[in-house]
């Protein structure tokens, strides 16, 4: 303080000598039409300079995310390309022969709209029937699933997300198989519950969650999460469990729809087995 003191007393000429040159000019911008409209063009521009600025600054930082977000966007190609696929018999390997089928097709799409505070959410994306996208085809992000296609225009398509009332997702334990379905609860955008998965089963906090075999709409094994807790109700023989979401709702920009083109055939298949059973 005593420095700060002394510092203003040494220097109180040049002090007072700035504070009268501010007001002076505060006086001539406030008085005078020109100079007025020459210190606001100046201010907006060094304004806008500044936030030039920051803006650089801000997306710098964020390239690590889109980075990640890339790195995971590759690597899921590199899965899905022809080289992926290979066919072990006896002593050979056979890369893109005939005996290969293919069973989903992947389309690129951006998201345009998307909410995460509503009881039932859905998602807009920039690909419809002129891409020949159509209902019930399920909506992955890089990082796990998104949800299914509910309606569809000539240009755009609507989906339904997992963070909706209506959405059921086939999960199972990455580690012992066990599944049971996925759903939301509605409190928040970042955990979905797990229902019944047996109490024999040995639960841990972090065992991963991911799509089941017994779906025609999913692939299998697409990541849902991880497990982030899990509970037995009193007298119930299943774990409550909650997991946390892989998927970021709250950054979703690119998705893949996929198209299981062998789904028509299976879901023929089933409801017939149904119908027969009934009758």
């Amino acid at each position: 303080m005593r420095n700060l003191l002394l510092f203003l007393w040494k220097n109180n000429f040049t002090l007072l000598f700035i504070f009268l040159e501010l007001i002076s000019i505060f006086f001539l911008v406030q008085n005078n039409a020109y100079h007025r409209t020459s210190f606001i063009n100046s201010a907006n521009e060094v304004s806008g300079n500044v936030l030039k600025m920051y803006s650089g600054i801000h997306d710098y930082f964020d390239l690590k995310y889109t980075n990640q977000q890339l790195a995971s966007e590759n690597a899921l190609l590199k899965t899905l390309s022809s080289s992926s696929f290979i066919n072990m018999s006896a002593d050979h390997f056979l890369v893109n022969d005939t005996l290969h089928k293919q069973k989903y097709e992947y389309i690129s799409a951006r998201v345009v709209n998307n909410s995460t505070n509503r009881r039932n959410n859905y998602l807009t994306l920039d690909k419809g029937s002129k891409q020949d996208i159509k209902r019930d085809m399920a909506v992955i992000s890089p990082t796990g699933v998104v949800g299914v296609v509910v309606s569809v225009s000539t240009h755009f398509c609507t989906v339904m997300s997992m963070l909706h009332k209506d959405s059921k997702i086939s999960a199972m334990i990455k580690k012992d198989g066990s599944f049971g379905p996925l759903s939301w609860d509605g409190s928040d955008y970042r955990f979905g519950t797990l229902s019944d998965i047996p109490n024999h089963v040995q639960l841990k906090a972090g065992d991963t969650i991911v799509t089941s075999p017994y779906s025609s709409t999913y692939p299998e094994n697409i990541m849902i999460g991880t497990i982030q807790s899990y509970e037995i109700k009193s007298g119930e023989p299943f774990y409550t469990v909650r997991v946390k979401l892989s998927t970021a709702f709250k950054q979703i920009s690119y998705v893949y729809i996929v198209n299981n083109t062998m789904k028509s055939e299976q879901d023929s298949l089933e409801n017939s087995s149904q119908k027969e059973r009934k009758e």
